[in-house]
């Protein structure tokens, strides 16, 4: 118990109170009931018990700290704690109960000052007795706060446990059983969603990006990732929300020379790296990098997630330049295959391009841009010119000069796709 006003009131003020305990109670009742809306209905049952235990008791440890100042109030204090905890159970704030001590105290001075102007107790002591009447309320209250504020915070442990373990059993394979996953999204309070897709995100951000993603988005880690599920994801302003989500609710600047209606417009993206930036798990405008794998049923989540995990480990290795924007997985495959096959990959470079190492570092990139612009372009020299920005004679001389080197690969339908495929995953574009 803190120090308080009431430490200087004599102990006879306990006394002079207390032939009044029962009259107080009664009116503090009748007058909750009247005044307080939530608490208007008869004082029955469980309720009953607990409000009339709440004011004899709040009644009962003012006298005890006026008697002995200096002693705890022990195992009393846990009713106000308990009235608070009560409150959230009930589906209320804490208004109503504010409201009732605030009635309470009213009440209880109303008549406390009759007794002791009767008693002829001097202005002092009234004066110090109005002033320890609402600082002890105050304290009880504060305990009431406490209960609910632990309360809320076990039933969200719960609410994230609960969801944790729903998210678990989304992903899990062979998929769950329909009734088990029903049963998994009532008791985590969870509205099944027709269509739903796996959201992969560093592991560190989950916390915070579920509060700012669509209503009923799950958050969960997942063997070091985070994992979201997102329902609805191609629900009108959902790919919005999303990536608002993921840049952290800064507002988007404008795109010189994005070109297209939608140029400068929030658009899931999934481009190829240019230069192989090092994108990393964070975007350069402080929000966080984010995949997003296909949508579906329930069913097919698993698939989403793992598509959705192995995009992230794509771009935070850099192969898949997010354009500060999340990606979706369905528009990366191209990237994501290469990335994921990085062994094969260099296998099938090591034989396509062998004829060009022997080159300078500067012809052999040079002649690798021609290559790539040649399979790209069908072999179109002034198609290959405009893709090079180079003059058609110039495009002409290089392919010359590719022929020379690649010979009958290039007009092979198998070695141009490995050509391909070698320079797509060495090559630096845009």
């Amino acid at each position: 118990m803190q120090s308080g006003p009431w430490q200087a009131l004599p102990a006879s003020v306990a006394d002079l109170i207390e032939p009044e305990l029962d009259a107080i109670t009664e009116e503090i009742m009748a007058t909750i009931a009247r005044e307080v809306p939530e608490y208007a209905r008869p004082f029955e049952g469980s309720f009953g018990r607990g409000v009339r235990t709440g004011v004899t008791e709040a009644l009962r440890q003012f006298l005890a700290v006026i008697r002995s100042p200096s002693g705890a109030r022990g195992p009393g204090r846990e009713v106000y704690v308990a009235l608070g905890r009560g409150e959230l159970r009930q589906g209320r704030t804490l208004d109503s109960l504010q409201s009732a001590y605030r009635v309470g105290a009213r009440v209880a001075w109303r008549r406390v000052a009759e007794a002791a102007r009767r008693a002829e107790l001097g202005p002092e002591t009234i004066s110090l007795l109005a002033e320890s009447i609402f600082a002890y309320i105050e304290e009880i209250s504060a305990d009431s706060v406490e209960g609910y504020a632990d309360a809320r915070s076990r039933e969200e442990d719960e609410r994230r446990r609960r969801r944790r373990e729903l998210v678990t059993l989304l992903l899990r394979e062979p998929p769950a059983e329909e009734a088990d996953v029903r049963a998994a999204a009532a008791g985590a309070g969870w509205r099944l969603p027709r269509a739903a897709a796996a959201l992969a995100v560093p592991e560190g951000a989950v916390d915070r990006l579920v509060s700012r993603m669509p209503a009923d988005t799950l958050g969960a880690g997942m063997d070091g990732v985070g994992c979201l599920v997102v329902p609805d994801p191609e629900g009108p302003g959902r790919a919005a929300e999303i990536e608002r989500a993921l840049e952290g609710g800064r507002p988007r600047r404008s795109r010189s020379g994005s070109g297209g209606a939608n140029a400068g417009g929030p658009t899931m993206r999934g481009r190829s790296a240019s230069g192989r930036a090092s994108a990393g798990a964070r975007s350069t405008r402080g929000g966080s990098a984010g995949a997003l794998g296909p949508a579906g049923a329930l069913r097919d989540l698993p698939a989403s997630w793992s598509l959705a995990r192995a995009t992230l480990r794509a771009i935070e290795a850099g192969a898949i330049d997010t354009d500060d924007r999340p990606v979706r997985a369905d528009d990366a495959l191209g990237d994501l295959l290469l990335f994921e096959n990085r062994a094969l990959v260099e296998l099938i470079a090591a034989r396509r391009l062998a004829p060009l190492r022997e080159l300078t570092p500067k012809a052999r990139t040079r002649m690798e841009e021609t290559a790539l612009a040649y399979v790209q372009e069908r072999g179109n020299a002034a198609a290959m010119a405009r893709a090079l920005d180079v003059h058609p004679q110039t495009a002409r001389y290089r392919l010359g000069k590719l022929r020379e080197l690649l010979g009958e690969e290039l007009d092979d339908p198998g070695a141009r796709f490995e050509l391909e495929v070698a320079l797509r995953a060495r090559s630096p574009r845009s």
